[in-house]
């Protein structure tokens, strides 16, 4: 924002150094993240620029490494590029698994903390709710407590939920099976992890909601459902898309729970990197790496857009 024309000389001073802090302030926060970009196009096998890249010759730059993402772990990746090859990275490759299971587990988690979370909010935000504080804080506990202490916990009671509940089958054993090693278990988990995003932006548009709007469709005869169906979830929407992107960026850049509970063959990126990072350190590391940041930017730019779009449905001007 520019300066009045009548700002004194000590206005203008401290304007000029608040913006070279909040250059310094953003510098910061995105160099680390920034750097590993151009070394994602490494054409050798190094974490750090070479001296082609830094005389920015072209024989420095290489995609090989984004290749690796889709070769790694296939049977014939030197074959020709045809339906049997991308059949062969579709099936075999490790990344190109690990972006199907995280695909998978993210989008399933979302629908679960969407749907609970929604619900939740709903419920906390009416005045006659009791207790409301003290549910809020149970609920978001877990965007709260230490990441592994959840873990942890969570890898317990889905080892031996039954047990742990008390519960027995008829021969003494455990009435239920294990959770652990599974698609459900991973799902639940991340969707336990997700809820809380859900329940705050939810809430938070809530807050400016006209309860006015339902009071008004219940005199005209307009039933509950409809109500929530055609003014509450229409103008509540945008938090509700919100909170599931969030949910999504919260189940698929979780590492610490899937460690813990998925098996070998329920690898996700995260836990994919990992691997990587401990067996076999690759640049392709940083392709991934790189590919998340675009992912991010694209899900960061689509909530700001519905954030403005929440604002002028409550008539609030963006700032």
């Amino acid at each position: 924002m520019a300066l009045p024309s009548y700002a004194s000389p000590l206005e203008k001073l401290w304007h000029g150094a608040y913006l070279v802090i909040c250059t310094a302030i953003f510098i910061f926060l995105i160099a680390p993240i920034l750097v590993f970009i151009p070394l994602s196009f490494n054409a050798e096998p190094y974490f750090t620029f070479t001296e082609k890249m830094l005389t920015l010759d072209p024989e420095g730059y290489s995609t090989r490494w984004y290749q690796t993402l889709l070769t790694f772990g296939m049977q014939n990746p030197d074959g020709n590029t045809g339906w049997a090859w991308w059949q062969d990275a579709w099936n075999n490759a490790h990344w190109v698994k690990a972006a199907k299971n995280s695909i998978i587990i993210g989008i399933s988690a979302t629908l679960v903390a969407t749907f609970l979370g929604t619900l939740a909010a709903l419920g906390l935000s009416r005045p006659e709710m009791p207790f409301r504080r003290a549910i809020m804080a149970m609920l978001i506990s877990p965007m709260i407590v230490p990441v592994i202490i959840s873990a942890l916990g969570m890898f317990f009671f889905y080892s031996n939920p039954c047990g742990i509940l008390g519960l027995s089958g008829s021969d003494g054993g455990p009435a239920c099976g294990r959770l652990t090693g599974s698609y459900l278990g991973i799902v639940l988990a991340h969707a336990t992890l997700g809820i809380p995003f859900v329940i705050i932006t939810v809430t938070a548009t809530l807050v400016g909601f006209d309860q006015s709007l339902n009071r008004a469709a219940a005199s005209l005869g307009a039933s509950p459902r409809t109500t929530f169906f055609k003014i509450t979830l229409p103008l509540i929407l945008p938090g509700v898309i919100s909170g599931a992107l969030f949910a999504f960026v919260t189940s698929f850049d979780e590492v610490i729970v899937v460690l813990l509970i998925a098996a070998p063959e329920q690898q996700t990126i995260p836990r994919q990197m990992w691997n990587g990072i401990r067996e076999q350190i690759s640049p392709a590391i940083l392709a991934i790496a790189t590919l998340l940041v675009v992912f991010s930017i694209a899900l960061l730019t689509t909530v700001e857009l519905l954030r403005r779009r929440s604002e002028r449905i409550r008539g609030v001007t963006p700032s």
